[in-house]
């Protein structure tokens, strides 16, 4: 028996079949398998001894999701020298809770942060599938849109007043200060620049020459915020947002980065060339997704562990 239109209907119901199958499996089981990466970094001074950096990011938490908060209080077993959270906690305005809970651990290590457009506003429903006809533009993906009249208010004063009160340092178009027995790091964040809400005038300058190591922290790795960085001279650059493609083609790749960076470095370690300077980027994949679109596909969730190193000469 044929359909009216097309292939035989065995066909059809087996291309249903593996379709359905595929979608429980990214839905199902790669979203919630998080993975711990491990990444080695040179830009310490000649003869410091190694830091420590636990990066998560794009945690996107939604009420009810216990595995991943039991995975992130996990991470505290790591005894990192100092946590970086790179925004885009919250996919539900009544998860903050949760968030809290699931950091708690790890807000007992010092720590930054810098928010994204989900920290501020409520994710819109939408066609997943338009992130491909989007690819071109570059401008969006799975994890929403910036926000328009009408958005959802999420309650990100109750994250920053926590994170505060924690002992966290805010860096949304700011600057601030590590200490850490004896060894200093100045830090210099962006606010998010998906919504435009960046401001690099404010921070201009390039590292302050009396610490130790200087970091550049950014949500969303816009090229105008990675070339401002690099070209100012920061060593490293470390930002999230792009979910590392979220829905990958193995053997492939990602097929968008919801911003203007390529692919190829859509998450992970590389390089980044402006001004003539060189700084190292790394982009987290994150472990969250936006609730409407709860899938990852040859893209597990991820934190990321740093061990900064001592630079060659």
């Amino acid at each position: 028996m044929r359909a009216r239109y097309g292939a035989p209907l065995g066909i059809t119901a087996g291309i249903t079949a593996v379709g359905a199958a595929g979608l429980a499996y990214a839905a199902g089981f790669e979203a919630r398998s998080f993975r711990l990466r491990r990444v080695s970094v040179p830009v310490l001074p000649p003869g410091a001894e190694p830091l420590r950096v636990l990066q998560v990011s794009d945690i996107h938490m939604v009420s009810g999701q216990r595995k991943k908060r039991h995975w992130l209080q996990k991470l505290a077993g790591l005894r990192p020298d100092f946590v970086v959270n790179t925004g885009d906690n919250l996919s539900d305005p009544e998860a903050v809770p949760e968030v809290l809970d699931a950091l708690g651990p790890l807000l007992e290590f010092p720590g930054t942060y810098v928010f994204g457009s989900n920290d501020y506003y409520g994710p819109k429903l939408r066609n997943p599938a338009r992130y491909l006809l989007e690819k071109a533009s570059g401008r969006h993906g799975l994890n929403g849109n910036p926000p328009v009249v009408g958005a959802v208010h999420n309650p990100w004063e109750e994250l920053r007043d926590a994170f505060d009160a924690a002992g966290w340092i805010g860096l949304s178009n700011t600057r601030g200060r590590l200490k850490l027995d004896g060894f200093e790091i100045a830090l210099t964040g962006l606010d998010d620049p998906h919504i435009k809400r960046d401001r690099y005038a404010k921070v201009a300058g390039g590292p302050e020459t009396d610490a130790d190591l200087s970091l550049a922290i950014v949500h969303a790795p816009y090229l105008r915020s990675l070339d401002a960085f690099t070209a100012d001279g920061y060593p490293l650059i470390l930002a999230g947002h792009t979910h590392g493609g979220q829905v990958c083609i193995p053997f492939y790749g990602a097929l968008v980065t919801n911003c203007d960076l390529d692919t190829e470095r859509v998450k992970g370690l590389s390089t980044h060339r402006a001004g003539g300077n060189r700084s190292y980027l790394h982009v987290s994949a994150g472990c969250g997704t936006n609730r409407y679109t709860p899938i990852r596909f040859a893209c597990p969730p991820e934190a990321t562990l740093l061990t900064l190193t001592p630079r060659e000469g």
